[in-house]
């Protein structure tokens, strides 16, 4: 019997190693460097901090929507989570004066 099986990228194979960074694609190994502000991020590190300094969150905010992330995806997270906090902050801001206004 001969069985014509389709073994895909093994028929092809050399027996060799072949290198993880290619040459066709130098950002392979891009993300591979810790991230800023201690290894937490931009972003994670604005909302810890903007608890004591509620204006890193607005910072964070203006980066998260001008696509800061693009740089390094890993970063998004953080960034949107800083976002809500601002958004959290303004609204208890807003209440906060329309109840001792009025």
């Amino acid at each position: 019997m001969d069985w014509k099986h389709s073994t895909g990228p093994v028929e092809g194979r050399n027996d060799e190693y072949t290198l993880i960074r290619d040459a066709e694609d130098p950002c392979l190994g891009m993300f591979d460097k810790p991230l800023p502000c201690f290894g937490c991020g931009i972003g994670w590190f604005s909302l810890l901090l903007g608890f004591v300094f509620p204006f890193m969150w607005y910072y964070a905010t203006i980066l998260y929507f001008r696509s800061y992330y693009h740089r390094d995806p890993r970063e998004r997270a953080g960034l949107a989570a800083s976002a809500i906090a601002a958004m959290i902050c303004t609204i208890a801001v807003i209440i906060t004066i329309a109840v001792l206004i009025f």
